[in-house]
């Protein structure tokens, strides 16, 4: 989605009513159904159906950062990441993991022996593949606790912009491309030319992308070390005669008003 992200896994346990009701049902499961079994499933007094969890929080800002800086960290591999090191979490809490299910992000052969590398002398067992939380109950609990904490991280979200008042308050629906709720809430909070949207948007999601170019202002970058033909100077130039060095392009603002570096700097007093 385009606002936050979480990933949740590593049940230690699953009881045998949530394995019975869960498998293949997640995608058609409503949010007051989901609601209901988070509850449930974190509310048990019984040490043999307890279970622990583990959640990691991407903020869309950081996959904002990550995607659009000069060298990409895309989703999946944050994505691998973040199930490591939940993984690493569990293991430091001295708890043995015989099998590890998990839904794949990517291609699930290469997924699955990127974890065995990660953990092979850890003797554990992956099972990696498309739509795990339709087939695993322990997937589909964990998607549960994501989706759940989720929604009520959004339903308390308090907007780090003090004076961002968003148009049509915290409807923004579920936080994908093909929700026209989301879409809407997306277009009609674009309120600032410069910075365009709240840091709970993704800024690499393609619609916020377009809304950007579109409504944002332009912007463009002038290299400091490029000459006046676009191409950086070669080492060389440093030792030839000043006469042979390409005068740098100064920025248009200063050209337009004959501006010059300051030299001498006088204080008047009275």
């Amino acid at each position: 989605p385009w606002c936050t992200v979480h990933f949740s896994g590593m049940k230690i346990r699953i009881k045998p009513k949530f394995q019975d009701f869960l498998g293949g049902k997640i995608p058609s499961l409503t949010h007051q159904e989901r609601e209901r079994l988070f509850d449930e499933m974190t509310s048990s007094s019984d040490k043999e159906t307890t279970f622990g969890f583990v959640l990691r929080v991407l903020h869309a800002s950081e996959i904002s950062r990550n995607m659009l800086r000069k060298d990409p960290y895309n989703l999946n591999l944050m994505s691998h990441d973040a199930a490591i090191e939940m993984i690493e979490a569990i293991l430091e809490k001295g708890i043995e993991i015989d099998t590890c299910y998990i839904d794949t992000v990517g291609i699930a052969e290469h997924y699955r022996r990127k974890l065995e590398r990660c953990f092979q002398s850890r003797g554990i067992q992956f099972v990696v593949e498309k739509k795990a939380d339709d087939k695993y109950a322990v997937c589909s609990a964990a998607s549960i606790l994501a989706k759940v904490t989720r929604d009520r991280m959004l339903d308390s979200w308090k907007f780090s912009e003090s004076r961002f008042e968003p148009v049509n308050g915290k409807h923004f629906g579920s936080g994908y491309p093909s929700d026209p709720k989301c879409k809407d809430w997306t277009e009609k909070n674009l309120t600032d030319p410069v910075f365009c949207f709240p840091d709970l948007v993704r800024f690499s999601w393609g619609p916020a992308k377009v809304g950007v170019e579109k409504n944002g202002v332009k912007v463009e970058w002038e290299a400091d070390d490029e000459d006046e033909d676009g191409e950086q100077l070669k080492l060389s130039t440093f030792f030839k005669s000043n006469k042979h060095v390409s005068k740098k392009q100064r920025f248009g603002y200063f050209e337009e008003n004959d501006l010059n570096d300051v030299s001498r700097i006088f204080q008047i007093t009275e």
